[in-house]
């Protein structure tokens, strides 16, 4: 991590991502921090977990926001530029581990992406047989 100040809530944020194995919806995210912190500072937090590269975030199905931890990226430049899944039965948020090409466009200068499936997850799926 870059020059981020290891605050309390800085540090509650880290840790709650390190153990967190998916992505995890800002409105959890305040829900499970309100006895420690306001939803102001864990949306300060989240800002300053993403430009220093620790974390990125992506919006879900409804626009709502979600953020996942990044496996390499830095303060300059985000490497985790991947797909994610959402099921439409259990609500589970996954990054997915495959290679997505963005194509280049003339004349135009591609700042970010987001490129998300929606389906059944595969323990959603089975339930349906």
């Amino acid at each position: 991590m870059g020059v981020i100040r290891r605050t309390k809530a800085v540090n509650t944020l880290l840790t709650l991502f390190e153990e967190k194995e998916g992505a995890v919806s800002v409105v959890d995210l305040i829900e499970e921090l309100k006895t420690e912190m306001n939803k102001t500072t864990v949306y300060r937090v989240l800002d300053r977990l993403e430009q220093d590269g620790f974390i990125h975030s992506f919006n879900g199905k409804d626009a709502l926001k979600w953020y996942a931890r990044c496996k390499s990226c830095t303060t300059t430049s985000h490497f985790d530029k991947h797909p994610h899944f959402q099921c439409l039965r259990c609500g589970k948020m996954e990054c997915l581990s495959i290679d997505i090409v963005i194509p280049t466009l003339e004349n135009h200068t591609i700042e970010s992406q987001e490129i998300l499936l929606v389906g059944c997850c595969d323990e959603c799926d089975v339930t349906m047989e």
